[in-house]
């Protein structure tokens, strides 16, 4: 395997980057979308800086890097990663439960400058985040590689297994980490569960058994935690449209808007926990499991790890105490957390653009999205005492 085999999803070679930045630099929109965000700058002069980049990890540092520090310096109360459990210099692939489309990848790689792993991530992103091809350059700029969805179940077979053995040229040969998502899209309710499918994808790349695959990827669990999800009150209303709209569907302009909520939206505390790798729990596995078996049995303990390693705070306490049936066990809050959360959560109501918003069932929504981590890590946490 080589680069080229790869060139229609892989992100852009260094004697590929000048050509990308013209084309990003004759584009209205990208020129626009600068403006927006670097209003005291010269275009000319972001571009002077942009054809300085030489490598996609220049870019990132040079661009993305103090972009999201002096962002979640407005809009978080701070970020921090425990990676204890592994060791930085090693190449891994993150798999992640899944907060943000554009900042979940963002910031971990982010932590893993500041905690001087040499490098950041190649990052997995599904081509139907790609709506228009400046998007598609400036993405693969920053380090991404592209997951095909919208394709028939032929076609669909070959992306995979192009994807799967992409994944592998990257960590055993590029030397380099992945992050991917746990599942294709956002758990709305945050009830965050591993996919067997994107396990199996993994496994159609690298030489060997199942395990063996896996292995060679070097899958390390990673939890994000958010204090507060800025997207909260749009997920609330898409569960609404959803129920009382037969046939409703998100427009290019909603995840447009989601996109811009959260990265632009107050956060609170963000918190990345790595677990330790896999490859040694792999080893554990009987090794005349049938393959669904196996695929299932991993996704349940990537489960088990990201439950058990989210940070928990009092937003997840609160909405796990009001949504408690009578008699369940039931966080302990303070009056002030409960005042304080409860107040939250009819502020993000009131931003809910409904002609008939039902008040309850929205607050029930949001209640089961901050409620649902809780009650997750508490059941891994109990199950991995029994």
């Amino acid at each position: 395997m080589n680069t080229a085999d790869f060139d229609s999803i892989r992100p852009f070679e260094p004697n590929e980057l000048p050509a990308a930045y013209e084309r990003l630099a004759s584009d209205e929109q990208f020129r626009k979308v600068i403006g927006t965000l670097y209003p005291q700058v010269p275009f000319q002069a972001f571009m002077q800086q942009m054809r300085s980049c030489t490598t996609c990890l220049d870019f990132q540092k040079t661009f993305c890097y103090p972009f999201l520090k002096q962002l979640m310096a407005k809009a978080s109360r701070g970020m921090d990663m425990d990676h204890a459990q592994i060791d930085v210099k090693r190449r891994y692939t993150f798999v992640s439960n899944h907060r943000d489309i554009v900042l979940d990848s963002a910031l971990l790689d982010v932590m893993l400058l500041d905690a001087d792993a040499g490098t950041t991530t190649e990052i997995a992103i599904g081509d139907n985040l790609l709506a228009a091809p400046w998007i598609k350059d400036l993405v693969r700029v920053n380090k991404s590689f592209i997951v095909e969805r919208s394709l028939g179940m032929r076609e669909m077979l070959v992306a995979s297994k192009r994807l799967g053995e992409y994944m592998h040229f990257v960590v055993q040969q590029k030397h380099d980490n992945i992050w991917i998502a746990q599942r294709e899209g956002r758990a709305k309710d945050s009830n965050d569960r591993t996919q067997a499918s994107i396990l199996k994808m993994m496994a159609m790349g690298g030489e060997g058994t199942p395990k063996e695959r896996l292995q060679q990827l070097h899958i390390v669990p990673l939890s994000i935690s958010y204090e507060l999800d800025p997207c909260d009150f749009l997920k609330a209303r898409e569960f609404q449209l959803k129920r009382d709209v037969p046939g409703w569907k998100k427009t290019r302009q909603d995840d447009v808007l989601s996109m811009r909520t959260g990265i632009m939206g107050y956060k609170g505390q963000v918190h990345y926990h790595c677990a330790p790798c896999i490859d040694d729990w792999l080893d554990t596995l009987p090794q005349d499991m049938a393959k669904g078996e196996f695929f299932d049995a991993v996704a349940a303990h990537l489960d088990s790890e990201i439950h058990r390693h989210y940070r928990l705070y009092a937003s997840n306490r609160v909405a796990a105490a009001l949504l408690a049936e009578q008699g369940a066990p039931a966080p302990e809050v303070t009056a002030e957390e409960q005042r304080a959360f409860s107040d939250y959560v009819e502020q993000q109501i009131d931003k809910i653009e409904l002609d008939n918003p039902d008040r309850p069932f929205l607050r029930r929504q949001i209640f089961s999205m901050y409620a649902n981590p809780w009650l997750n890590h508490q059941a891994a946490v109990n199950s991995e005492t029994l």
